[in-house]
């Protein structure tokens, strides 16, 4: 058990709190195999390099991270007041989300299971 005061608890917990600027999609409708191709192409790349990577690849997850690193580098420029042309892809992770589970008709009257993989994608950027 914790000892303190709840608001002391809670402010230790905040000052350990990553401050970096984040962009966080749930539920992508991609499995996390697919999408760690792409992010894997654009770790610990600048923000224009990998914006160019994720332009040109033919995947359909790099439409989807595209999105959600424009996001990341739209809160690093208003919320945390970083200059755009500093800044890096410092992490970038996809963790496995629920997955919906389909059935399909095959022959003689049996039916095989499809699942449809989701994912939760994470951008982390930092400056250089």
């Amino acid at each position: 058990m914790a000892k303190g005061h709840r608001s002391q608890i809670k402010r230790e917990r905040n000052a350990n709190k990553d401050t970096r600027p984040s962009a966080k999609l749930s539920y992508a409708r991609v499995s996390v195999q697919k999408a760690c191709f792409v992010l894997d192409a654009i770790r610990g790349k600048d923000v224009q390099t990998a914006l160019g990577i994720l332009e040109y690849n033919p995947r359909y997850a790099s439409g989807v991270i595209k999105k959600l690193l424009e996001s990341a580098v739209a809160n690093a420029e208003n919320n945390n007041h970083m200059n755009v042309e500093n800044l890096y892809v410092a992490e970038c992770y996809a963790n496995k989300g629920p997955t919906m589970k389909r059935v399909r008709p095959r022959a003689q009257g049996r039916a095989y299971r499809i699942e449809k993989r989701m994912s939760h994608i994470t951008v982390v950027l930092d400056e250089r």
